[in-house]
């Protein structure tokens, strides 16, 4: 197998030029529209890429919906995705967005420290559950966010989106180069090969027109943590994320639960 092409989601997407423009156009137009509910650029950390976006509902929250970003963990910051935030807000949930330093510079276990230093400083921001979330790359960081070995902050459940669950195929990519994966940490920093942490509850959503990587991924997740896990219809990589801008999608409700609720 190729595995290069395994994980090439631009190259069956049709119009896949367009969505990365189309999101940072979206997402400075969301981030100017909260005016003062945006506190951007906040630190949880020393370094440069150790910030993060916190936008807040209207009232007092009812807890914090964290996503973290994408890009196979070389690629892309918190400012992309700020739009998405727009679900959650509806709901009366604050929602955060964390950048985190990309590899070469940092390994994925760097980048997972630095997601639980990032929850650990919203438990003090804003009170009540936090709810992580996060796509591909971001995905799995989420679910990392929610393994037996992690203790920060407040986290009642994790949504991985795409997750990519088992580094192992990772390292025969040309990827590789950059995320210098080793078995240890293969090991590790799967989140498939860990335990979900008590307390904990998880849902793997994934799109059903996404490469059969990515599929297989998920339910390898789930049947890992014997969780439940959503296909969800004729959506691939880039447009498998839009409905957390939507307070009343499946994803939302399978987030933070039925409106109203």
């Amino acid at each position: 197998m190729d595995m290069d092409r395994a994980y090439a989601n631009a190259a069956f997407i049709p119009g896949a030029e367009g969505f990365v423009p189309r999101w940072a156009a979206d997402a400075a137009a969301f981030r100017q529209s909260l005016g003062a509910r945006a506190r951007l650029g906040l630190p949880y950390g020393g370094a440069e890429r150790q910030k993060l976006d916190l936008f807040l509902p209207e009232g007092t929250a009812k807890g914090c919906m964290i996503f973290i970003h994408g890009g196979y963990w070389i690629q892309f910051d918190r400012s992309f995705w700020s739009h998405l935030a727009a679900g959650a807000l509806a709901r009366g949930w604050a929602c955060a967005m964390p950048s985190y330093t990309l590899a070469p510079e940092a390994r994925i276990a760097d980048m997972t420290r630095e997601m639980a230093a990032a929850l650990s400083m919203l438990a003090a921001e804003v009170a009540g559950p936090q709810v992580v979330t996060g796509h591909s790359a971001g995905g799995h960081l989420s679910a990392r966010m929610g393994c037996a070995d992690q203790s920060s902050g407040r986290v009642t459940r994790v949504v991985p989106i795409s997750p990519l669950s088992d580094l192992e195929p990772l390292a025969q990519t040309a990827m590789q180069e950059k995320l210098r994966l080793d078995a240890d940490e293969i090991a590790a920093e799967s989140p498939a090969r860990l335990a979900l942490r008590e307390g904990v509850s998880a849902h793997v959503w994934v799109g059903g027109a996404e490469r059969p990587s990515f599929l297989w991924h998920a339910r390898l997740l789930a049947e890992a943590w014997a969780c439940d896990w959503t296909v969800s219809p004729h959506k691939h990589h880039f447009d498998v994320i839009d409905a957390l801008s939507d307070p009343r999608s499946a994803l939302m409700e399978t987030l933070l639960g039925p409106v109203g609720g």
